[in-house]
């Protein structure tokens, strides 16, 4: 457990607090722990979740983006549904560019946990989009994959990352709970029921 580590996670708490919040000062805090960790999965040669932090900026600007157009339109960040065949398709995409990410990082590379490593990367990205686009399922998607990250950190010894882990997987669940009672609200704001 180093010194960097321990800001990376207050830093990441800090961002994902935010995101359930829906508040735009998430996207900073999440940017700041993606530059973080890309630097700690490096050092730990968790190349696929180093490759990852850099989509992850990328999608970051995405998403600030995006929900600052929301704002503007509306004052608020509005949930947005996501039909399950898109969701079937996405996930598909997600697993399909893991398997070829993996192989690619099997191949060309010392990563630690190539396969594992590769898939947990492409559905956090997928579920980072989701995020960008105000899907719930964003939070049914991280409660699924950081379960997974904490064993694969507990087997790193990354133990204050699976801790973070962990509590994310509680956040992920709670964010569930909080965006689907904002859109049950923005649903009867909608129909003009209160």
């Amino acid at each position: 457990m180093s010194g960097l580590e321990i800001f990376a996670v207050i830093i990441s708490v800090i961002g994902v607090a935010l995101t359930i919040k829906r508040n735009m000062w998430c996207w900073f805090f999440n940017f700041l722990a993606f530059v973080l960790y890309a630097y700690l999965f490096f050092e730990f040669k968790l190349y696929g979740e180093t490759i990852l932090q850099f989509f992850f900026m990328v999608v970051n600007f995405y998403g600030f983006y995006h929900w600052l157009k929301g704002k503007q339109q509306d004052h608020e960040i509005r949930i947005v549904p996501i039909s399950v065949h898109l969701v079937i398709i996405q996930m598909f995409l997600a697993a399909v560019g893991g398997f070829l990410f993996g192989w690619s990082l099997h191949h060309f590379t010392d990563a630690a946990l190539p396969w594992l490593d590769s898939q947990l990367a492409a559905f956090s990205l997928l579920a980072t989009y989701w995020t960008s686009r105000k899907h719930i399922a964003t939070w049914v998607l991280w409660v699924f994959v950081d379960i997974v990250y904490v064993g694969m950190f507990l087997h790193k010894d990354l133990y204050l990352t699976a801790v973070l882990y962990a509590a994310f997987v509680l956040m992920a669940a709670f964010g569930w709970w909080q965006w689907t009672q904002v859109k049950n609200k923005q649903g009867l704001n909608i129909s003009g029921y209160r």
